[in-house]
């Protein structure tokens, strides 16, 4: 796949960049560790300083970078914005939590006669040099929510960012710059993914996070762990949306629109599978169709757009096959499942129910704003279709009734129950799946250590 900056909405080739030689990557990995040197050794405050200041660049780019974003893979513009904006905002809690996050800890119950020991400590120490493999999706914020508290932990980062994104990838190495971090802390690499594999390997690389495909996360799996270090995946996923009869069905269809379509359905943590219990079957689907029908498609550009062009020409066909799939073996349209006649590469918002466990769509992740509907005779039946699915990456439950939130809670495979709202990352919640949505987390103090040398610091009695 070129490195190349091609418009969603049209298919024009904007700018195509040339992957970086053997040399200059070496350029980069010998910076990168030297950089490490020094960095690892300043403080929080400094770090905070220059984070801050990366935070406060980043909203006064806001609506320049916000372009180059629905440029390059066609999120609408207002959501590109909001992105950045969240960005900052996670910047910035990082900037303030991180000192608290990794002090020093000392076991609670430890007993000086048993352990022979006077005092013992439990400290965090930056690992090194952290390869990042990012998706095209959230081209600011995956990137960000493993910067941020890489570089608060005394970590230098080294991007991998999809090759349709190369402008954005490019922005924000420079943004660490204008910020004040020396040029190793931060450092892009305009790499093709074949050239992945030879990084990591590299004994200066420490460790690797990586959100994307499963076959790109089993691949970088595979390596790391040969060379044995650590990684945290984040492969996608296909959420459950369940609604139970004490659900306030206005509120959970209305979200329901939005949980499917936000960033045109393109979201690891959209809801992809409504489970709806029988008893509100037919109210929810009625509000849910109507809401998805009344979504506005169009430019990208406008600022009234909700729905707009797929990421790629592939993606879409991607997206055609599962649901030509689902037609072939008896699924219902009840909205959507064509393709306009227009430019570039858009879909509209489609539902399909009926849904049977030899569809394809049943299996795999959906991605674009297409939704399955399920109907569950009861609270056992929702539970067993939300678990019977590859992925575990986060769910949403919608009920009044807490003996259900109880049930949900503990018996649903996800990394996430969100109750009556919408699946959301938070930079003070853990973020991360379970199954083939991938392990380890990122986000809140969870995230800030896995790229930590956790380390126990014994003194003699």
């Amino acid at each position: 796949m070129p490195i190349a900056t091609v418009n969603p909405a049209n298919g024009e080739t904007l700018k195509t960049y040339e992957a970086m030689g053997e040399e200059e990557i070496e350029r980069r990995l010998q910076l990168a560790e030297a950089t490490f040197r020094t960095y690892r050794t300043t403080g929080f405050d400094e770090r905070a300083r220059l984070l801050h200041r990366a935070a406060d660049l980043l909203e006064e780019d806001q609506r320049d970078i916000g372009r180059v974003i629905t440029t390059e893979m066609g999120k609408p513009i207002k959501q590109a914005r909001a992105e950045a904006a969240k960005c900052a905002k996670a910047m910035r809690w990082y900037a303030d939590h991180a000192e608290e996050l990794l002090a020093d800890e000392e076991p609670a119950d430890f007993d000086v006669k048993d352990s022979g020991a006077s005092r013992v400590r439990v400290r965090y120490r930056p690992l090194g040099p952290v390869l990042a493999v990012m998706p095209w999706n959230f081209p600011l914020w995956q990137v960000i929510r493993f910067a941020a508290p890489a570089l608060m932990a005394g970590n230098v980062g080294l991007l991998k960012h999809a090759s349709n994104v190369p402008r954005t990838a490019l922005y924000l190495e420079d943004l660490f710059h204008r910020a004040g971090f020396t040029e190793g802390c931060f450092q892009t690499l305009l790499i093709g993914s074949a050239q992945v594999d030879d990084i990591l390997r590299d004994e200066r690389v420490k460790a690797a996070t990586l959100t994307g495909s499963e076959p790109a996360g089993r691949a970088v799996a595979s390596t790391a762990g040969e060379m044995v270090k650590k990684t945290v995946l984040e492969l996608g996923g296909s959420d459950p949306f369940v609604v139970m009869p004490s659900a306030d069905l206005d509120r959970a269809a209305e979200v329901a629109v939005n949980a499917r379509c936000q960033n045109t359905g393109q979201s690891c943590i959209a809801a992809k599978r409504f489970i709806v219990h029988t008893d509100v079957y037919d109210a929810f689907a009625e509000r849910f169709v109507q809401g998805m029908r009344a979504l506005r498609i169009g430019d990208p550009m406008d600022e009234e757009t909700e729905v707009g062009p797929l990421s790629s020409e592939r993606g879409r066909a991607d997206l055609e096959e599962l649901v030509d799939d689902a037609v072939r073996g008896g699924a219902r349209v009840l909205c959507g499942g064509e393709r306009p006649d227009r430019p570039g590469w858009y879909y509209p918002p489609t539902v399909l129910a009926g849904i049977t466990r030899e569809m394809r769509i049943h299996r795999e992740e959906a991605f674009g704003p297409v939704a399955t509907l399920y109907r569950a005779g009861d609270l056992d039946e929702a539970v067993l279709i939300a678990n019977d699915s590859p992925f575990g990456l986060s769910s949403n439950v919608w009920t009044r009734d807490e003996a259900d939130v109880d049930r949900f809670v503990r018996d649903l495979e996800a990394g996430g129950v969100y109750v009556n709202g919408m699946t959301a990352s938070h930079p003070a919640f853990p973020f991360g799946g379970v199954k083939r949505s991938g392990y380890g987390r990122e986000l809140s103090g969870h995230g800030i250590r896995e790229f930590c040398n956790i380390t126990t610091v014994w003194h003699g009695a």
